[in-house]
């Protein structure tokens, strides 16, 4: 068991959807999720079966697992009502999913772009619209996935810290419609977390010590260091907190 120290007695039984939630952040989120008690459903590409498997045994609770690409707008919105037959009306939306490819500005393309905002971006806003129909009036929580690249820039990550600031927007803009329909939305801009896929594509000992130097708090960040703060965000332990822009980076972006 990973386990949390926190419990959020509002989140047993609470239904919970995930985009991405298979692997990285999000496969931390999952678990995160079902260890409070939660019922939850993710989308992802991949088969995750071995996952699924994993966290039942650990937790007592399986995922929904839902086959699909969430830059298809109409696949994403039927998942989250499947998501809903099987757990009933959405309380808690964590849009999550996301790719950041390095990209040299002056040579991206107009697909590429396309591309990357679609699933960094366009997903974030389409979820949301589903999930509030079900929510408004009812209540619910949403918390998206930012980052603090949207605040310090990035010249290989141009098109993905766009997409990051975008979400920014997407969510005080919300909170300001939906607020008072009960739903709540936040975003949660983590700092530089070493998921395998990071360690595998990006982050060699020089990148990661390098950010090391920057936080206050030295200590390398995991996808589990996301979990607290986003049950915080998802639960009633945080009530009267919309529109808001939570950092949990080790203290990089106070320090700049």
């Amino acid at each position: 068991m990973h386990g949390h120290s926190a419990k959020f007695a509002d989140l047993s039984g609470a239904s919970v959807f995930i985009s991405g939630g298979g692997s990285g952040i999000g496969a931390a989120l999952t678990r995160g999720f079902l260890e409070q008690g939660a019922h939850v459903a993710f989308i992802g590409r991949s088969d995750y079966s071995a996952f699924t498997d994993e966290v039942a045994r650990e937790t007592g609770l399986r995922p929904l697992a839902i086959r699909g690409d969430v830059t298809d707008t109409a696949r994403l919105q039927a998942a989250i009502g499947e998501a809903e037959a099987a757990h009933g009306p959405l309380d808690v939306l964590i849009n999550n999913a996301a790719n950041d490819q390095r990209l040299e500005p002056m040579d991206v393309k107009d697909a590429e772009w396309d591309a990357m905002q679609a699933i960094n971006l366009k997903h974030f806003f389409f979820a949301s619209q589903r999930a509030a129909e079900t929510m408004r009036g009812r209540g619910g929580r949403i918390v998206n996935l930012s980052s603090i690249v949207s605040t310090l820039g990035s010249g290989e990550l141009a098109v993905y810290a766009t997409a990051k600031a975008g979400i920014v927007g997407l969510t005080r803009s919300l909170s300001r419609a939906w607020g008072p329909d009960g739903i709540r939305v936040n975003a949660l801009l983590p700092g530089m977390v070493l998921t395998q896929r990071q360690l595998d594509l990006w982050i060699d000992d020089e990148a990661r010590d390098s950010m090391l130097a920057r936080q206050d708090i030295k200590h390398a960040m995991s996808a589990e260091d996301m979990v607290g703060p986003t049950l915080f965000l998802a639960s009633d332990a945080s009530r009267m907190i919309t529109g808001q822009c939570l950092i949990a980076d080790g203290g990089v972006v106070s320090g700049t």
